[in-house]
């Protein structure tokens, strides 16, 4: 079998991208449980680059669990640039600052960050041409 190079700059962001995806190997593409992938036996465990290690999707939820507020502040900038259009920027932290505060005191339910995204001035003032 030929053995293939990992090309350094995709292999940069794998590191950080891979181990959360180890964590949910046992779903399927339709989200069904599996045990196997073929004849192979599914090993869900995986590290992430802080060290922080896992087992399954479970042992994920765990570690995010443990990093809320930096997880939720990731998750809603992510969330926000595509409602957006446009990358967050420097003025959008107080909005997402907001909106983290919001979702905890809310215990990170996603209707909460969901609707103080749509509800926040940045998604409502935003450029009818930035809509399309």
């Amino acid at each position: 079998m030929e053995q293939h190079r990992t090309n350094p700059a995709c292999a940069v962001c794998h590191l950080e991208m891979d181990p959360i995806g180890f964590g949910l190997e046992n779903y399927d593409a339709s989200g069904a449980w599996r045990t196997h992938d073929g004849k192979f036996v599914i090993d869900a465990s995986g590290t992430l680059p802080g060290g922080r290690s896992f087992d399954g999707a479970k042992g994920l939820e765990a570690l995010l669990k443990s990093k809320s507020d930096l997880f939720t502040r990731n998750f809603t900038e992510k969330v926000m640039t595509y409602a957006l259009g446009r990358g967050v920027e420097r003025f959008d932290k107080s909005t997402v600052d907001g909106i983290v505060a919001d979702a905890a005191a809310h215990n990170y339910h996603f209707s909460t960050l969901v609707m103080d995204i749509v509800n926040s001035k940045a998604f409502l003032m935003r450029h009818a041409e930035d809509a399309n």
